[in-house]
Parts: C-alpha cells; structure tokens; sequence
C-alpha cells in the first residue's frame, strides 16, 4: 500500500513537472511569435498618440507621459489588435482647407532608426521620421502649418532601379511635387540621424539631456552661401538658447558625398542631423522640440 502511495505520488511530481514544461514552452513560442511578426506603431501614430492636444510639453516628459498613456496596456496582445487605433482616431488633426503651408518636413533616408529599447515591449521602432510629426505638431500649435512627406523613398528607389546613394534624388523628386501641390511652402527640413554612439550625440542641459544636433551644407551647390547663410542664422539661436546643444555646422564637398543635398532646390532648405541611434526617444524629442522654437525665432 505505502509502495503504491509513494509511485503514485512520483506520478502526480512528473506530470506536474511535464505541465510547466508545456506551459513554459507555449510562453516562450508566443513570446517568439510576437518578435518574429515584428509588430510596429507607424512614426505618425506613435507621435499622436504622445502628443495628443491634453499633453504639454512643460508639464510631463516624454517619458513619463508614454507611461501613463499605455500602462493599462501592457499586455502585448493589445498591440495585435486594432483598439489602439481608436485613441488614435480620437485626437483632431488640424487639416489643411484654406491654410497656406509654410513648412515641408521630409527625410531622404528614411529608415534611420533611433533607440528602441524604452519601448521593446510593443515592438516600437522609432526612426527619423518622428522628428517630422513632432515638428509638425509644434507648428501647428505655433499656427504655422507644416506639410509631412510620407510616401516611400525606398518604393521610388526600387521602382527606378536605384541604389541607396540615390536617396537624394528619390526625394528631389518628392521635393517638386510638394511645392506644384503647395506653392506656398517656403522651408524645406530634411531631417537625418548620426552614426556615432552615444557618447558623442547625447548632452546634458539643466536636467535633462538632449540628442546633439548637426547641420550639413553641401559646398557643390553654386548658391550654398545662401543656405549657409540661413543655416547660421539658425545654429546662432540654438547656441545661445542651448549651449553645447548643436555641434556646429559640417560643410561637404568632395568624392565620396552628395555635395548639394537638394539644397540647390532653395536658399531656404537646410538638413539636419539629430541625434544618433543609440538616442532614445526622450532625448531626440527635448532636441527636436529644441530645435522647433530655434527655428521658428529665426523666421519670425
């Protein structure tokens, strides 16, 4: 009898231990299946969803603020489902009816990403292009509309047959699209992102730290003068208001670059760098807001 009790108490020990064998197995091959399907928050929604009309930027950080928006979604699965979507589609977007657009926001290389690491839990893949829909937002809250370009680089490039070092041109063509659309565009912001490691793209102001920024000026662009000119303007406004923010103003000319950067396209068309991708997305909204009211000063 006791031999019985004993085997039979083995029994319930193996089955108990080949149950969590299966249940952590199932966990891990749904965790797995998440990060295989690369799930992702396009720039544009993720940006809206942040910066929403009840946020201030004075109020919270970035930080703090995404917190509060999804700690009540934390469950992964949420993120499969379409429901995000519906507080999306709740915030107002300023259309563009009889305003006059001022500004074009674009990125001739797209797919430079930034940190993702604050949000691996939903599969954020910030890039470059966040920098645009923050802009765009900031203006439109300053009354100046702003337009955002987002159709594909990479689409114009393989329908063309061209390669990476084209980008410039891809977006020369995107370029001339948006001022016969919107004869009234008089800034044109091509936004890129570093290759160094953070130790080089991250400063420290007060109490916060900011991605560094870079403006580029191509020299084989006959009138570059005028863009530097303005580009100065800008960068001298930064300095003084955010000391050690940008790290100046790098002049390329020579084999290897593009040299113009469709800078050709207007006096008024700069192309920045911010940050690098090791930047979190903290830190490349304090520059980008940064970089917004600089911007807006040396236009005024």
């Amino acid at each position: 009898m006791k031999k019985k009790f004993i085997a039979k108490r083995k029994r319930y020990k193996r089955n108990k231990i080949i149950f969590l064998i299966f249940v952590l197995i199932g966990v891990f091959l749904s965790y797995k299946r998440l990060e295989i399907s690369k799930i992702k928050i396009k720039d544009k929604d993720f940006i809206h969803l942040i910066v929403s009309n009840t946020f201030s930027y004075e109020e919270k950080n970035f930080i703090e603020y995404f917190i509060d928006k999804t700690i009540e979604v934390s469950n992964p699965v949420y993120w499969l489902r379409n429901d995000y979507q519906n507080n999306i589609s709740t915030i107002k977007e300023n259309k563009i009816v009889d305003r006059k657009p001022l500004i074009y926001l674009y990125n001739s290389h797209q797919g430079e990403e930034y940190a993702f690491s604050d949000y691996v839990e939903f599969s954020v893949h910030p890039t470059v292009m966040m920098n645009n829909y923050i802009l765009e937002d900031f203006f439109n809250k300053n009354n100046i509309i702003s337009i955002v370009e987002e159709k594909s680089i990479k689409d114009i490039l393989n329908q063309n047959n061209w390669k990476y070092s084209d980008s410039y041109r891809a977006s020369r063509l995107f370029l001339e699209d948006a001022i016969v659309q919107y004869p009234s565009l008089k800034y044109f912001i091509d936004i890129h992102r570093d290759s160094l490691d953070k130790s080089h793209t991250t400063i420290t102001i007060g109490d916060k730290n900011y991605a560094s920024l870079l403006f580029i000026v191509g020299l084989e662009n006959p009138n570059y003068q005028e863009n530097l000119s303005f580009t100065e303007k800008i960068n001298s406004i930064i300095q003084e208001r955010y000391p050690g923010l940008s790290k100046g103003i790098y002049k390329k000319s020579g084999p290897g670059v593009n040299g113009i950067y469709n800078q050709d396209f207007s006096s008024n068309s700069i192309l920045i760098e911010i940050g690098g991708y090791q930047n979190t997305t903290s830190e490349v909204l304090n520059s980008t807001l940064a970089f917004g009211d600089c911007f807006l000063e040396a236009i005024s």
